[in-house]
């Protein structure tokens, strides 16, 4: 069942995607997809870009990007959790950069909803 949290962010989602497709209809350029990175323009990134720059893992480069990188955030070993914390901090930045809503204020929510494994 989905939460009145997640029913706005699809609402907000949908209301992008209508603004998209009147703005094709009108005869604009809008993708319809972002192109996705190739391992030389991932290799020529610098850290900053990532959401663990140490590691190089989850690039933040579009609202794509971001949001597979909230999706896949249990997925990331070996970090600790000041690491977790650093990383959530650049999400949530990158997130409001290209307008992607975040429904958790803090990526522990993503364990206690039952979204990620406990750890």
């Amino acid at each position: 069942m989905a939460t009145t949290k997640q029913k706005e962010a699809a609402r907000h989602n949908l209301e992008k995607a209508r603004e998209a497709q009147s703005a094709r209809a009108r005869g604009q350029n809008v993708p319809r997809r972002t192109q996705g990175l190739s391992t030389a323009e991932q290799n020529r990134m610098p850290d900053s870009e990532f959401a663990f720059p140490d590691e190089r893992k989850e690039p933040l480069t579009d609202a794509s990007h971001v949001r597979n990188a909230i999706a896949r955030f249990d997925q990331v070993e070996g970090v600790s959790d000041a690491e977790r914390d650093r990383a959530w901090k650049r999400i949530l930045g990158a997130a409001k950069k290209y307008d992607v809503e975040v429904s958790e204020r803090d990526w522990r929510e993503l364990f206690e909803r039952g979204k990620a494994p406990k750890r």
